[in-house]
């Protein structure tokens, strides 16, 4: 599974401001889904998919992502 952060959207392009609102949405589009692991105020790290879900955007390509699932 692939993972975002606030500081992977701030270097997508977005402001910090707005990296933390879609951050915290996600957590919350991921309780919602059933996981309560994304309840903890300390965690910071999302699927991509909560985000894209979010933005209604893909962020990363097929190529942008090698096999261990990380942004190339």
């Amino acid at each position: 599974m692939i993972t975002v952060t606030k500081d992977d959207l701030i270097n997508l392009g977005f402001g910090t401001s707005q990296s933390q609102t879609i951050i915290r949405l996600a957590k919350y589009y991921m309780v919602q889904e059933g996981f309560d692991y994304y309840n903890s105020r300390r965690l910071g790290r999302v699927p991509v998919h909560a985000v894209e879900s979010i933005l209604g955007v893909a962020l990363y390509t097929q190529k942008d992502v090698n096999l261990h699932g990380k942004c190339v």
